[in-house]
């Protein structure tokens, strides 16, 4: 039996929440959705998530959380992102940083979906390799489960590009985040690994990346600090949703999502 997995890319302050709460069920239903990830780490305000928040998303169906470099943003929070196991960060952060790489969660048919989280380095933070990180990450995964869904939070396209091929087979799904701009190029690698550049960003597209774009304007031109806020309209999810073979744990199928919200 296939397994289908919607992914909600980057969501973006309050207008993003209130996106995944008017259109995740309509989605669910319309794509038959076995089980629901999204990146979460710009949810509080554009800048870090919030145990509440996160249950928030949890109460509208979403069963694990991404995240990347934004995660750590919000300071009071480390305690939660330690111990919520439904919460994970790049797996390649340094021994000690708190919370976990990774995690295990099940479909309401009990099948198990490993959901696997990597940081980019070019342009990016000097942290560990994710391609050596991800060779260990999905060789003790791959003990529990064959559908392992992989969420690279990266800014160079090459880089991307890269780590899909080199995860070619080996996992269900490379989907890549952090540009908050949704690419086109959304496809089945021969080994049967899904992949997609990036999938986007769920918030307001009258803005720069979910910042009202005035400011983003006035932070290029100036060159000066500027204290950025979330815009609020025009509000969009942008999401993938990936079929997977139950037993191979090859993908079936990769289809990219951007609804405009009512």
């Amino acid at each position: 039996m296939p397994v289908k997995i919607l992914f909600i890319s980057d969501i973006v302050g309050k207008p993003g929440r209130q996106a995944v709460s008017s259109e995740l069920h309509r989605i669910v239903d319309r794509h038959s959705i076995d089980l629901v990830s999204a990146n979460g780490e710009n949810a509080a305000g554009g800048f870090g998530i919030t145990a509440d928040i996160a249950g928030e998303l949890y109460e509208q169906g979403v069963h694990v959380i991404t995240s990347g470099n934004h995660i750590w943003d919000k300071r009071d929070s480390y305690e939660f992102i330690n111990r919520e196991e439904r919460i994970v960060r790049p797996a390649n952060y340094p021994d000690g940083a708190p919370g976990r790489g990774s995690a295990i969660v099940k479909t309401a048919g009990g099948v198990k979906v490993a959901v696997l989280n990597l940081e980019g380095r070019v342009f990016m933070n000097n942290l560990e390799c994710p391609f050596r990180v991800a060779d260990r990450e999905i060789a003790r995964l791959r003990e529990i489960t064959p559908i392992i869904l992989v969420d690279f939070h990266a800014e160079a396209t090459s880089e991307k590009l890269t780590l899909g091929w080199y995860l070619n087979g080996r996992v269900s799904a490379v989907i890549g985040t952090h540009t908050h701009v949704q690419t086109s190029d959304e496809r089945v690698l021969p080994g049967g690994t899904a992949y997609i550049t990036d999938a986007g960003m769920t918030g307001s597209f009258d803005s720069v990346i979910g910042i009202k774009k005035e400011l983003a304007m006035e932070k290029f031109i100036s060159q000066l600090p500027v204290r950025f806020e979330v815009a609020k309209k025009d509000i969009r999810v942008n999401a993938v949703v990936v079929e997977i073979d139950e037993n191979s744990g090859k993908a079936l199928g990769i289809e990219r999502l951007s609804i405009q919200c009512a």
